[in-house]
């Protein structure tokens, strides 16, 4: 299809690698732990990144598991990074070994985000004693080396409360920027771990700490949406929610060559199709693809959602968490919004 006919153009992507993790967090959303049997194999891989490039995706985010139990992650992300994408990795921050510092700086990473889900003694409780001290020990070294490193937090109910504590913990760290996103019931998650948490209460503390903090301090598609703080919880001054991007702009792939529109979307209905039997581009550019997004109307949305003021653009919120939370796509059962009406 000619690029000048086909509205949506690919600009971002991420891809889980491999499953295999030194960790099997109970919050876990791919459970992670062991390696699938048939994951991509090394030439696989090269080859979704040349079609990811030839889409012009501008940016990649390659994930696992953890990306550094991957031998070959150096070679997927040079395929990546040759290609003029830019790529980042998040990680868990508890392998990285001086090559693989030396191995980043060579490959040209945009940047590494470290997940760190709170105080020490939350983090330690759902990982293993120690992984606390050596995620900040990976921050520093990563820092030290001139790679741009941030935080990923995912919020539950014992580590929400916690967000001013762990702040004045991460404002001496040198990163540039600090995402909060919802713990989504999906995976290890979706039974054992208390996901609830007051939405409101987080977006009032990142409003708080936007201004004067020495990062970016955002959160994720997953928290919101359109409160008063809507235009200063989302990064960068002025950003607003405007929808869900899986499948618009925004693809997922899974280590076995499954396409999503969004990886957070870990459920085998979304799946639009498999890169062993057609390209990406097939994918990306079928007549029925990614549906749910592409084709959607405010005559879709329910519940609250569908009376919002702000349904046009919100179009209710973050398709995956609307599913693993209420089974629905087209209504938020945690919109902070809506609590309040």
């Amino acid at each position: 299809m000619k690029a000048e006919l086909f509205p949506f153009r690919l600009r971002s992507c991420v891809w889980e690698i491999t499953l295999a993790c030194c960790f099997r967090c109970a919050y876990c959303g791919s459970s992670g732990g062991k390696a699938r049997s048939n994951e991509l194999t090394t030439d696989e891989c090269i080859r979704v990144a040349q079609q990811l490039a030839a889409l012009s995706c501008a940016r990649v985010s390659l994930i696992g598991g953890e990306v550094f139990m991957r031998n070959d992650w150096e070679q997927i992300a040079a395929a990546l990074t040759t290609r003029g994408v830019k790529t980042c990795i998040i990680t868990n921050g508890f392998r990285l070994t001086p090559a693989h510092i030396e191995a980043l700086l060579r490959v040209g990473i945009e940047s590494v985000a470290v997940s760190v889900d709170g105080p020490a003694d939350v983090h330690d409780a759902f990982r293993q004693a120690g992984s606390y001290a050596r995620a900040f020990e990976t921050i520093r070294t990563l820092a030290d080396a001139g790679i741009p490193v941030s935080v990923i937090s995912a919020l539950r109910a014992d580590n929400a409360p916690r967000l001013p504590e762990f702040y004045e913990t991460l404002r001496r760290l040198p990163i540039f920027a600090w995402q909060l996103q919802a713990c989504s019931p999906m995976g290890n998650a979706r039974s054992g771990v208390d996901v609830d948490f007051d939405a409101h209460s987080v977006l009032r503390f990142i409003r708080s700490i936007a201004d004067t903090a020495p990062f970016y301090v955002g959160a994720a598609d997953n928290i919101g949406y359109y409160t008063a703080e809507e235009g200063g919880v989302r990064g960068l001054p002025g950003v607003v929610f405007r929808g869900c991007h899986a499948g618009l702009d925004t693809v997922g792939i899974d280590s076995v060559g499954n396409v999503r529109g969004c990886e957070s979307m870990y459920d085998d209905r979304f799946i639009e199709g498999n890169l062993r039997e057609r390209s990406l581009a097939e994918i990306w550019e079928g007549p029925d693809a990614f549906a749910y997004n592409r084709r959607f109307q405010r005559a879709m949305l329910t519940g609250k959602c569908a009376v919002c003021p702000h349904g046009d653009v919100c179009a209710g919120g973050c398709r995956s968490y609307n599913w693993f939370r209420a089974g629905t796509l087209y209504e938020s059962p945690v919109c902070a919004y809506s609590a309040k009406t």
